[in-house]
Parts: structure tokens; sequence; C-alpha cells
């Protein structure tokens, strides 16, 4: 009975090991999306592991009456799913600052969120990379800018790997 339990879980490993994509070491670019207000973020990815990475993402928005960034940090796992599709889960925060300058009313605030991310990505063949994915945010800041609540941030990423 041991012997059969070890190879039925020599048979799974390798099994999950034979489906493992690999994923780039690194990958920088785009993150298109609605980012509470931020816009496009410089997204970079380091991978940390076979399956597992690092994702940083800079957004900010500069403007006449308008200033802010907002920098988010995210741990993924990756996932294999069929041919050079990926799909990835994680959990991440940030910080951002903004400042609204308006005739009669100057406003600045700096702020602190906590994110998830659920998402699916595609691998070419040359180093680019597409993805979609879910970022639900939970923002604690002052009730100025209304960052007490959950934000919903869908977007598209367009990445070069190296």
């Amino acid at each position: 009975m041991k012997k059969i339990f070890l190879l039925t879980l020599a048979l799974i490993g390798f099994t999950f090991t034979s489906n493992a994509q690999e994923i780039a070491d690194n990958a920088i670019g785009l993150r298109l999306g609605d980012a509470n207000g931020f816009g496009a973020e410089v997204s970079y990815q380091r991978a940390l592991g076979e399956s597992n990475r690092l994702e940083l993402d800079l957004g900010w928005r500069n403007g006449n009456n308008y200033d802010g960034f907002k920098l988010a940090g995210l741990y993924q796992w990756v996932k294999h799913l069929d041919g050079d599709f990926n799909w990835y889960f994680g959990a991440g925060g940030g910080i951002g600052s903004y400042s609204i300058n308006t005739p009669g009313a100057d406003v600045t605030d700096t702020f602190a969120f906590a994110a998830g991310d659920i998402g699916i990505e595609y691998s070419f063949d040359i180093p680019l990379l597409l993805s979609l994915d879910f970022r639900p945010e939970i923002g604690f800041g002052d009730d100025l800018y209304d960052n007490n609540d959950l934000d919903f941030d869908i977007a598209l990423g367009i990445r070069y790997q190296f």
C-alpha cells in the first residue's frame, strides 16, 4: 500500500511538472486600465521561481489641476492552462498620492491599498506577453478622495519578455 501511495504521488508530481510552462525572467510594458483614475501604468514582472513572480506597477497622472501617482506590488502564482496560455492569481498592495489644485480648493492626500489579482495571459513565440486581469482594491485614506471603499480595476497588459 505504501508503494502504491508513493507511486501515485510521484505520477501526480510528474504530471504537474510536465505541464508547467516557464515564465520569463523579466517582463516590462504597460498595463492599460482604469487604475482608479491613474490610467495607464508602467508594469514590471520579475520571476521568483518556476511559477511565482513579483509584479510592480507605477501609474501617474499630471495635469493642470491634478497630479498623482500610484505604486502597486503584487506576488503572483502562475498556472499553466493550455498551449501558450497561463492563468495567474496573487495578492499585494501599494501606496499613492494625489493633489488637486483648483481655485479656492487645494486637496492633497496619501493613501494605501490592499489588492488581489486574477488574470489570464498569452505568451507569443516572439518575446511578447498579452494579459487581461481583474484587480479588486480596497483603499485606506481620507474620505476626500473616497478611497475607503472597494475599487474594481480591469486592465489589458502588453509586455516585452526578456
